[in-house]
């Protein structure tokens, strides 16, 4: 079986599935280079798969999948009376990983789906979601968010326990790392979570998004509307939303994770957005961690996504179920 792959001027690429000369397992790569964000449908005999690729994001879709394997859409209500959205990849496992994007992304960000097709393949479920504000969610989006983003995280474990499924491990990438890093610093009920290029140092990376001076702005108009590059409106930084973020202390969160929880964080040598310094500190602040910095990945793993996707599986697979 393999997949006849057509392209189209709209960036849209759709795949479907035909008869081959062999049975053996096929390996499908879509290499999509553009310097804006894509919409990636793959239609196959069980579900149709979204895939959005980060702007400036180049990289090859490695989609391996299990045709017998469903995504599940499933809305979870946050303690907000928000509507959650996210996918669940079933596999039957009782065992649920749960997979956290990270500033404006969504759970269709091409890393998120490419780690649950490899979970998948391992027989382990994975969930995907929206945090609120974001993608298919409900709720306002904000600039900082890091404890409702929290609370989103809680109510989607609370809503799998009630199903009798457990959550075995949380990941999160960038912004999401830093989620599952307070989410263990405050709850101590997940006892494998994995940081991908999560950021340690709150205060820098701030002045590239809102400019110079941008203590002052806040303070004087009470918030800074960011723009893109077309001149439109994108989003609103509050002052709340500003001050949260600064007063975030991932290294009291670090050192508030449990002993028994096992913490990997991976970061790319050659990351442009959070330096890789930022994973050396969080290996030297949280009790019982591992590093893996990958050599010459930048902060969204382009041209290392196999790498990313081996290291994180390994790490599951070795402490999910430890003692």
């Amino acid at each position: 079986m393999i997949h006849m792959v057509d392209l189209t001027s709209s960036n849209l690429i759709t795949a479907t599935r035909t008869p081959s000369l062999s049975d053996s397992r096929f390996k499908q790569r879509l290499l999509l280079i553009n310097k804006h964000s894509h919409n990636l449908t793959l239609n196959t005999t069980t579900r149709p798969i979204h895939l959005k690729m980060a702007a400036g994001d180049s990289t090859t879709a490695n989609l391996d999948q299990n045709p017998g394997i469903e995504q599940k859409r499933i809305v979870i209500q946050n303690n907000h009376g928000e509507k959650l959205v996210g996918l669940l990849h079933d596999t039957g496992s009782k065992d649920i990983v749960v997979l956290c994007h990270g500033f404006q992304c969504t759970k269709e960000y091409n890393m998120m789906v490419e780690l649950a097709f490899g979970l998948e393949k391992h027989g382990i479920s994975a969930f995907r979601f929206d945090f609120s504000g974001n993608g298919e969610s409900e709720g306002i989006f904000e600039f900082g968010n890091y404890r409702k983003e929290v609370d989103d995280l809680q109510a989607v474990i609370q809503h799998f326990a009630a199903e009798n499924r457990v959550v075995s491990a949380i990941l999160g990438h960038s912004k999401g790392g830093n989620v599952v890093v307070l989410y263990a610093s405050l709850h101590h009920d997940i006892h494998t979570v994995v940081n991908v290029s999560g950021r340690y140092k709150m205060d820098r990376g701030i002045e590239e998004r809102l400019g110079k001076d941008y203590l002052e702005r806040v303070k004087k108009d009470g918030f800074i509307d960011i723009k893109s590059k077309k001149g439109e409106s994108s989003f609103r930084v509050t002052k709340e939303s500003l001050m949260e973020r600064l007063n975030t202390n991932m290294h009291e969160a670090g050192l508030k994770v449990d002993q028994d929880c096992k913490v990997l964080t991976v970061h790319g040598s050659v990351d442009e957005v959070i330096p890789v310094e930022d994973a050396s500190a969080f290996a030297k602040t949280i009790p019982n961690h591992e590093l893996r910095i990958i050599e010459g990945a930048n902060h969204g793993y382009t041209n290392h996504r196999d790498e990313l996707v081996s290291v994180v599986l390994n790490f599951l697979k070795n402490n999910m179920h430890r003692a």
